[in-house]
């Protein structure tokens, strides 16, 4: 009952805005929403819609005018009909969309400025600046922690798919002393011995009954202790390195995970590092690695706007949301300091940015967030 409410409470703000912006009133910053109000992804577009309307009440604004619209689910002429409507109403800016695959529609306007929530490319181009936490920053985080914690020998890890050659030229970028790339099979079937052959673990657990076999023949003291700390392992030997950064997420992360654990890979001696987490607890759930490193959103502030949204709405945010939220901000930011918004050239600011994700800022035609690290910690997350 609660969502056919806010359904309809998210189509009746659209009608406002539209009735808003029949007035020619001077003075207003007119930004546009596109959002997949319809098709696959129409629940998302809701909360696009939620979030943008409650950074709007915290703003506090009313010269702020919002024109939302449907992008549709991956439908090109259902975005371009919107971008047109968009620009027709007086909007120079517009927020979205969250695929990137849609960038090229965008170039036919080149004066519309759009603030996507994408995080696949950090590089402004013509007319779209990306906001979303992309993998280049998170990697820049990772190795600056890493660099920090004295680690020389590091494993990269990440699957074949179809995101394979585009990771591939994120790692180029790592500066990393020394670095090794492994890439694994998406098929758990097979990820399993791939590990096993990449830690190995068969000449480890040969190494340790070889040992234990020795220890056996004698009778002294020391080698009864040894024996009995030899028990309590699984294989002898060190892995040949001391850190890994794994570029994966969800239940595929989680494989990995549990195949470097069954590889009995210590996460005491070796630091495990990932991407992409908006501190999802089911990872709690997934009983291998104790200690995950990971380099996220502020995590007190995602928290609060959780919780606002929440109480405002009652109901729970997609994660993408709060870049919407953080775009709205980010857009008043700039058209009060300049007192108007021309061109992308606008936004260029040298100052860094502080918003609900934390802190970004525009340098060398790039987006670039500063992430803080946090770790897995006895079933809680927490700030490293």
């Amino acid at each position: 009952m609660i969502k056919i409410i806010i359904t309809f409470l998210s189509y009746i703000i659209i009608l406002f805005n539209y009735n808003l912006i029949a007035e020619e009133i001077d003075g207003k910053l007119r930004v546009g929403l596109l959002a997949p109000f319809s098709g696959e992804y129409k629940s998302l577009g809701e909360s696009l819609l939620l979030s943008t309307q409650l950074a709007l009440d915290e703003i506090d604004d009313e010269n702020i005018i919002i024109i939302p619209r449907d992008s549709g689910s991956n439908d090109k002429n259902k975005l371009n009909l919107a971008i047109k409507e968009i620009i027709n109403n007086g909007a120079k800016v517009i927020i979205g969309p969250t695929d990137s695959s849609l960038f090229s529609e965008l170039e036919k306007y080149r004066d519309t400025i759009f603030i996507s929530l994408s995080n696949k490319d950090p590089k402004i181009s013509n007319n779209v600046i990306s906001i979303g936490i992309s993998l280049e920053s998170q990697l820049k985080t990772i190795e600056q922690f890493l660099i920090k914690q004295k680690k020389n020998e590091t494993l990269v890890l990440y699957p074949k798919n179809n995101y394979e050659k585009f990771i591939d030229q994120k790692i180029k970028l790592l500066k990393l002393k020394n670095f090794k790339i492994f890439k694994y099979s998406s098929d758990p079937r097979i990820l399993t011995g791939e590990i096993e052959e990449l830690t190995n673990y068969n000449q480890r657990k040969k190494n340790l009954e070889k040992r234990k076999k020795i220890l056996k023949k004698n009778d002294d003291e020391k080698s009864k202790r040894e024996l009995k700390v030899l028990d309590r392992l699984y294989t002898l030997g060190s892995v040949n390195f001391d850190s890994i950064i794994i570029v994966d997420f969800g239940n595929s992360l989680k494989s990995v995970l549990a195949s470097l654990i069954f590889s009995d890979v210590d996460d005491q001696a070796v630091t495990f590092t990932t991407v992409n987490q908006w501190f999802d607890e089911s990872i709690f759930r997934q009983n291998s690695v104790k200690n995950l490193y990971f380099p996220s959103v502020n995590m007190k502030q995602f928290k609060k706007y959780n919780k606002n949204y929440y109480k405002t709405f009652s109901l729970k945010p997609d994660e993408i949301t709060i870049l919407s939220y953080d775009a709205l901000g980010l857009v008043y930011y700039v058209w009060k300091k300049n007192g108007s918004i021309n061109t992308i050239n606008d936004f260029f600011i040298k100052e860094k940015i502080k918003g609900k994700i934390g802190t970004f800022q525009f340098k060398e035609g790039r987006v670039s967030q500063n992430l803080k690290m946090y770790k897995t910690n006895r079933d809680k997350f927490k700030e490293y």
